[in-house]
């Protein structure tokens, strides 16, 4: 009776994991097929990525509102991740979630909470190793908001970082052409998606509601520590103060950035050789001599010519 328990136990489960994988490529193939029509239609992408967006973040903060009720408790319980440092991590990410530092730290106190009980369950339920899921669940749930904050910041940082020489050259060119620094931003990003756009857009409209270009460069500094792009708001900075031409800069900037990663590159792909050489010294070649001397070994038993004629 306690086999065919833990069975079903474990069929259940399999059959929620085979859910969730079809919803999401369901989800996946549908956004696709969206921005294929949107294209066909000549419309705004965008917009479209925005309102879903939108939609997701109403549903999250329904999920989530419970967690306003940890988050005194988690402020004070901030291993790995200190009010400060969620602050600037929420900036980095991007904050889809519109999440604030109280509400992060709430979440964090939540999903141990969940956990703990998930691994409670499963002991309960007598499934394989859940003496350690006990531990391992409110482990999981504490750090799961700190990894996905720092991985979509990191994702961000490096998105940012590919659209770079693109929207410099693309820049360089409508001011060489005459048009004037905002307005050529304002019609280029358009032009553009992701954080790029998305830092762009917000320097615009912080630049018409009366704020300091120069303010607005720090704030930009501020929401990024992508080396590339911090290295082109010092130099756009500098330019300010100094009277460089900003189309100048902006070609200096993107020739700049391609030459870096051209070496990236290059670096990548030199730490690529050794690991390439030691899987081949110690996965391939073993592999391969013992096929050979298996065979060897399978001839002289076997084959024509086996040890046993010579009997």
């Amino acid at each position: 009776m306690d086999a065919l328990i833990i069975l079903s136990v474990i069929l259940f489960w399999f059959m929620i994991i085979l859910t969730v994988r079809h919803s999401s490529v369901y989800i996946k193939e549908k956004r696709q097929l969206l921005e294929h029509v949107s294209e066909i239609a000549y419309t705004d992408a965008f917009e479209k990525k925005k309102k879903q967006l939108n939609r997701r973040v109403v549903l999250f903060q329904k999920m989530t509102k419970y967690a306003d009720e940890f988050a005194d408790l988690g402020q004070r319980i901030n291993f790995f991740s200190e009010n400060q440092d969620v602050a600037v991590l929420l900036k980095k990410s991007g904050n889809k979630y519109q999440l604030t530092v109280a509400r992060f730290q709430g979440m964090k106190i939540f999903l141990l909470i969940v956990g703990f009980f998930a691994g409670a369950m499963s002991f309960m339920i007598g499934l394989p190793f859940s003496q350690y899921a006990i531990i391992i669940f409110p482990i999981i749930g504490y750090f799961i908001p700190i990894i996905t904050v720092r991985n979509q910041a990191k994702k961000r940082q490096e998105a940012l970082r590919l659209d770079l020489p693109d929207f410099l050259d693309t820049i360089s060119t409508s001011l060489h052409a005459g048009v004037s620094l905002d307005q050529a931003l304002k019609e280029v990003i358009r032009f553009f998606d992701g954080p790029l756009r998305e830092e762009f857009s917000r320097f615009n409209y912080e630049v018409d509601l009366g704020v300091p270009r120069e303010t607005a460069y720090r704030n930009l500094l501020d929401r990024n520590d992508n080396q590339e792009f911090q290295g082109l708001i010092k130099a756009l900075i500098q330019g300010q103060k100094l009277g460089v031409p900003i189309a100048t800069t902006f070609k200096i900037q993107a020739e700049a950035l391609r030459q870096i990663r051209e070496e990236q590159i290059k670096e990548l792909a030199a730490k690529a050789s050794p690991k390439v050489t030691l899987v081949t010294t110690f996965v391939v070649a073993p592999v391969s001599i013992l096929i050979i001397a298996g065979l060897m070994l399978l001839n002289l038993i076997y084959g024509e010519n086996s040890i046993f004629t010579l009997f």
